[in-house]
């Protein structure tokens, strides 16, 4: 079918696929850039190739150069250096999914688009394969790090918060008990590590559980270290909670392809009904002990 055969409809359509290709052209030839081992960056190569032929295909039917989406670009070169290129590209294949129903639409109009069709499809299996990245490698270590940092330190903050009312007294107590818990869970993960019959290092594997234990300490500590109420600074660090089991539950269903409602409600509940204890059992012993701070 030739261009005078399209409606303007078709060809505005086609404009708009064409500049998503030639855009994720550019993307895959940078993220091959970043690679380090040569069959991935091979294989990377390839996809980028594949974009920059339906690029041309688009453009046999508009007649147009159309330049690439520079904020596309920007983006998802930043998350692949921010979170790695596992997630930045499957972020990515995750929007041509929702993409290709407005491309079934031109099967029959666009000969060719079928064919891209099943590019696209194939893309995404191709790069699970490929992608080696040694903090996918660790993503168990991080799970125990972050898992048992919101859970531990939620609750023992709220039970300070209750007990103590007094932010800094909590903030240095939280502090204190953060960094402890995160050698300790760090050295637990190294002895485990060590013993059991996993590929990783025992090294490695303990120092993504404690930097991450440390990070998530500091984001539910800092509230009582710059407020004045400590009630107010409990509920900033709630709402770190929140924001922090979001963050990481995404990252985790992305990169993971596991479903993110599930697992987010789950981790959220858990922290967040350690935290309603926690303060119960914090008034308790207020009122008993007759703590007065």
């Amino acid at each position: 079918m030739s261009k005078t055969d399209l409606s303007p409809k078709d060809i505005a359509k086609l404009e708009i696929f064409q500049k998503n290709e030639i855009s994720e052209h550019i993307i895959y030839q940078r993220l091959a850039e970043l690679e380090k081992t040569e069959q991935n960056r091979l294989i990377v190569n390839k996809i980028s190739a594949d974009e920059l032929r339906h690029y041309s295909v688009y453009k046999s039917y508009t007649g147009k150069e159309i330049a690439p989406n520079r904020f596309k670009i920007w983006w998802y070169l930043f998350l692949a250096k921010i979170f790695g290129i596992t997630f930045s590209v499957k972020l990515m294949e995750n929007g041509e999914k929702g993409a290709q129903a407005a491309y079934k639409k031109l099967i029959g109009v666009v000969p060719e688009i079928e064919k891209i069709i099943n590019d696209e499809n194939g893309h995404e299996n191709e790069l699970v394969k490929l992608i080696d990245e040694e903090k996918l490698k660790y993503m168990g270590a991080v799970v125990l790090g972050m898992n048992d940092a919101l859970v531990e330190l939620t609750g023992t903050l709220a039970g300070l918060t209750f007990a103590l009312q007094n932010e800094k007294l909590v903030g240095v107590a939280g502090l204190v008990t953060g960094v402890a818990a995160a050698l300790s869970m760090a050295a637990s993960q190294y002895l485990s590590t060590k013993v059991g019959i996993e590929t990783i290092s025992p090294i490695k594997a303990a120092i993504y559980t404690g930097i991450t234990y440390i990070v998530v300490v500091v984001f539910l500590v800092l509230p009582f270290l710059l407020l004045g109420n400590p009630f107010l600074a409990m509920s900033l660090t709630l709402l770190a909670v929140v924001i922090l089991i979001y963050l990481f539950n995404y990252y985790y269903s992305v990169v993971k392809e596991v479903p993110f409602r599930r697992r987010f409600t789950e981790m959220l509940a858990i922290s967040l009904g350690v935290a309603f204890l926690s303060f119960l059992i914090g008034l308790v012993i207020r009122q008993f002990l007759g703590i007065n701070v």
